[in-house]
C-alpha cells in the first residue's frame, strides 16, 4: 500500500516546474473559449490578441470561461481538471477551480479572494479586502489609507495597464488612488510628486515649502506686480484664497503648501 501511495504520489509530482511559460508554471495549456486557440495561459493569449491588426479583433479572455485544457505531459484534452484523466500528473499544484488558473511555483501564495473573484499572491495572511476600494490591500495599510471607491478598478495613470488583475505590484498613495510601484517610482524620480489623478501631493513636501518660502522672501517682485492679488486653488486641501501674486509660486493661506493653481475670481450672488 505505501509503494502504491509513493507511486501515485510520484506520478502526480512527475514533471513539476518543468512546463509553463514566462507568466506561469504548469503542466497544462488551455482553450481559449473566445477564439478556440490553445495558449499556455490567459496572458499569452492576451498578449497576442492584443497584437492583431484588425483592431475589431483584439479581445481579452475571461479566465471563468475556461472549460478544456490540454495536459503538457500527454497532451490530452479534457475538461478543467487539476489532475489529468489521462496520464495522472498534477497539472497544477496550486488549483482555482473558480479562476480555472494552474500554477506549480506554491512558493508565490496563492490564494482566492471571494470578494475580488480572482486569486492573489503574496499569502492570504498577509492581505485583507477593502469592501470601498474593491481590492485586496496589505494587512499594513488596514486602517492605514484613505479609501476611494473601486480605486483599483482603474487603469494606472502612468502606463495605463488595468490594475485590478495586474501581475505588477501596486501602491496606494496618500489621496488614496492607486497605480503600480515601478510607475510610482519613476514619477518620483522625475521630480513629479503630485497624484496624476488629483493633483495632491504624495510625499511630504514640507521641506519643499520652506525653500520656497526662503526663495520667495529673497526675490522681490517690480512694483507694478508687488501688490496684485490672485485667486487660488490649493491642490492639496481644496480650500480656495486670495492671495498676493509672485513668480515663484502662490501660497495656500490655509495648508501653506504651494501645491497650488490660479483660478477665476468667485462669482458673488447679485
Amino acid at each position: 500500500m505505501e509503494m502504491e501511495a509513493s507511486s501515485a504520489n510520484e506520478r502526480l509530482q512527475f514533471g513539476k516546474m518543468g512546463y509553463g511559460c514566462q507568466h506561469y508554471r504548469r503542466r497544462c495549456k488551455i482553450r481559449a473559449p473566445c477564439c478556440n486557440e490553445v495558449f499556455p495561459c490567459r496572458h499569452c493569449h492576451n498578449d497576442a490578441a492584443s497584437m492583431l491588426r484588425n483592431p475589431y479583433d483584439r479581445h481579452e479572455l475571461v479566465r471563468q470561461d475556461v472549460k478544456q485544457v490540454i495536459c503538457s505531459v500527454c497532451d490530452t484534452e479534457q475538461p478543467v481538471a487539476q489532475v489529468c484523466t489521462n496520464c495522472g500528473v498534477n497539472m497544477g499544484e496550486y488549483f482555482c477551480e473558480i479562476c480555472k488558473f494552474f500554477d506549480d511555483d506554491t512558493e508565490k501564495g496563492q490564494f482566492h479572494c471571494h470578494d475580488c473573484g480572482i486569486c492573489r499572491v503574496g499569502g492570504r495572511e498577509n492581505f485583507f479586502h477593502c469592501k470601498k476600494c474593491g481590492s485586496c490591500y496589505s494587512v499594513a495599510l488596514r486602517d492605514n489609507h484613505l479609501c476611494v471607491e473601486n480605486s483599483m478598478r482603474h487603469h494606472c495613470p502612468i502606463c495605463y495597464e488595468y490594475l485590478f488583475d495586474s501581475l505588477k505590484d501596486t501602491t496606494v498613495m496618500k489621496c488614496g488612488h492607486t497605480m503600480h510601484c515601478e510607475c510610482y517610482q519613476e514619477m518620483i524620480k522625475r521630480d513629479k510628486y503630485c497624484c496624476p489623478i488629483c493633483s495632491k501631493s504624495v510625499i511630504d513636501m514640507s521641506r519643499t515649502w520652506k525653500r520656497i518660502d526662503e526663495e520667495i522672501e529673497a526675490t522681490v517682485m517690480p512694483e507694478d506686480y508687488r501688490y496684485k492679488k490672485v485667486w487660488i486653488l490649493c491642490n492639496d486641501c481644496n480650500d480656495t484664497t486670495e492671495v498676493y501674486f509672485h513668480i515663484i509660486g502662490q501660497k495656500c493661506s490655509h495648508c501653506k503648501s504651494y501645491n497650488t493653481r490660479t483660478i477665476a475670481p468667485p462669482v458673488l450672488p447679485q
